[in-house]
């Protein structure tokens, strides 16, 4: 596989997700492989290490370009065996480390972890530099791992770049399970990052949640898009009538209804308790066109 290309000024990486997981809370589902904004979860985090020289998935293996795909052994075997199995094709001096349920992160996430872990830090900040720092010379300045904390201030382990070999060495010495157990000792940087990049998606109800800003995001852009105040838009009650109606009627009804609506409303026409009445005659479907459809 050809590496991808590296960006001039940025640190050279290697990318290891982990998505191989059991998902006992999904029900055993293929989490990495649920859609989040019309793509699987794992390709939102395959797009955010693009600048990667190999991006390596550590799970079962996908349609997607450009990616190494390797397994633990056994699989499923947790997060440690995991990431061992991933750092055997890294080769860079960086490897930034991810889950492959992350529907929020973005290179500019990844653009921050990297910064914060190959800039060395002010002298007045030495609680953050390790004492067992290893390699490059002062001016080089790597400063060892990097964790992304959340809006809680918890480390996410599987969110974070690690000096390789580093990394490498710390788990050929490491004989327990946990990634906080491994990764602990070499962190020097807890990073708080913009948005939500740390949001995973353990429960249906993440996932949900994950689906739902996406359509905030789509709703707010086509409003600007439009000259829409989103204010004027009763999201919530559009979704109730394109479900009853997709339920009752067919599924391309839907969106045709929608729209139908907005006309409706943009030419005055539609009556105040419009959405309302669709979504009775949606409710009533099978009855109405016992009384009113014809063969002819």
């Amino acid at each position: 596989m050809a590496p991808s290309a590296e960006s001039p000024g940025q640190a050279v990486f290697d990318a290891v997700i982990l998505a191989g997981g059991e998902a006992r809370r999904l029900g055993g589902a293929d989490k990495p492989g649920l859609t989040v904004g019309g793509r699987p979860l794992v390709e939102h985090v395959v797009t955010a290490v693009a600048d990667a020289r190999t991006t390596i998935v550590v799970g079962p293996e996908r349609p997607i370009p450009a990616v190494v795909f390797v397994r633990e052994d056994p699989p499923r075997s947790g997060p440690v065996p995991a990431l061992a199995a991933g750092l055997n094709g890294v080769t860079a001096p960086w490897v930034v480390l991810l889950a492959g349920d992350l529907p929020f992160i973005t290179a500019s996430h990844v653009t921050s972890l990297l910064n914060a872990a190959t800039t060395r830090p002010s002298s007045t900040s030495p609680a953050h530099v390790p004492d067992d720092v290893e390699g490059a010379a002062p001016e080089e300045g790597p400063v060892g791992g990097v964790v992304m904390v959340d809006d809680g201030g918890r480390e996410q382990w599987l969110a974070g770049v690690w000096p390789a070999a580093r990394l490498k060495r710390a788990l050929a010495a490491y004989s327990g399970r946990s990634l906080k157990g491994l990764l602990g000792p070499l962190t020097a940087v807890r990073l708080s990052l913009p948005g939500r990049p740390w949001f995973d998606c353990d429960t249906m109800d993440d996932l949900e949640e994950a689906r739902m800003h996406v359509l905030n995001e789509w709703t707010a852009l086509a409003c600007k898009e439009l000259g829409i105040d989103p204010a004027d838009v009763d999201r919530d009650l559009i979704l109730d009538l394109t479900k009853e109606v997709a339920h009752g009627v067919a599924r391309p009804a839907a969106p045709l209804t929608a729209y139908l609506l907005g006309l409706a409303q943009g030419a005055g026409t539609a009556p105040d308790d419009a959405v309302a009445k669709l979504i009775t005659l949606a409710k009533n479907w099978g009855q109405a066109t016992t009384e009113t459809l014809t063969d002819s």
